[in-house]
């Protein structure tokens, strides 16, 4: 849970935005590992690009497919001589991290859909959890007041460079008026879960010559929809995060 940090050299640097000026950019590079369990990924401005689906034995591109981007070739062989190199120093890596303290952060929460509610359509309500720190944090889903039992998804602890965790949480769903939902976070932080509701509801009725009445979903609707609803990659494999040592590769800013 706690993080050893090795700032190192830049090892790839994707360019986004106009050719004739410059735009700072965040990279991040994590590798992840236990007896058990390990992860290497890579992710720009906040959004994962690239992870090792060790499991399958490839890497995984995650960036949208009507971008340009590298084919990231090496890094799978790349990643795996990392995790060798973090399983065979994790008894040292824990000696080292021993006394230093855990960091004890509790979640904030935002819950909103991920498109434009129209009754009657398909949509996805996202969860999106952050600032807490130790990784993970265990969401639940009710609908109406009895729990969602499938439908839903929650990615990997996406560790920032302040050393805090996000997770989001997604919850297939078709808007019917009248349905309440509600996505609750539990944490070793919090005293109680924090439970955010969303509902689809009708507007006041228009007044004379305003046209026909509006529906509309109440909820968080809020700026980092784009990137909240990104290439984040799901739990695959992962049973215990419990006992993962996390070495932040690089995080750094560019232009």
């Amino acid at each position: 849970e706690r993080c050893y940090i090795n700032k190192v050299a830049l090892l790839c640097l994707l360019v986004v935005g106009p050719v004739d000026g410059l735009i700072q950019h965040e990279d991040l590079e994590v590798v992840a590992c236990s007896p058990a369990n390990e992860m290497d990924m890579m992710a720009l401005d906040g959004e994962h690009v690239w992870h090792a689906d060790f499991i399958q034995g490839k890497g995984v591109v995650t960036m949208p497919h009507f971008l340009v981007h590298p084919d990231f070739p090496g890094f799978y062989e790349r990643a795996e001589k990392r995790e060798k190199f973090c399983k065979d120093n994790l008894k040292t890596l824990r000696l080292e991290m021993k006394d230093i303290p855990d960091p004890l952060d509790p979640p904030s929460s935002l819950l909103y859909p991920a498109h434009h509610a129209v009754l009657g359509e398909k949509n996805v309500l996202v969860c999106h959890v952050s600032g807490f720190c130790p990784a993970p944090v265990q969401v639940s889903w009710m609908k109406n007041g009895q729990e969602v039992t499938s439908g839903s998804s929650l990615t990997i602890p996406l560790p920032s460079r302040t050393s805090s965790f996000t997770q989001i949480s997604r919850l297939d769903f078709i808007v019917q008026f009248g349905d309440v939902y509600s996505c609750s976070v539990d944490h070793q932080a919090l005293r109680k879960p924090l439970t955010r509701t969303w509902e689809f509801q009708v507007e006041a009725p228009p007044g004379p010559g305003d046209g026909p009445a509006v529906l509309c979903a109440v909820g968080v609707m809020v700026g980092l929809l784009g990137a909240a609803t990104g290439a984040f990659f799901m739990v695959k494999g992962i049973s215990d995060w419990s006992d993962l040592i996390w070495i932040i590769i690089n995080d750094n800013k560019h232009k």
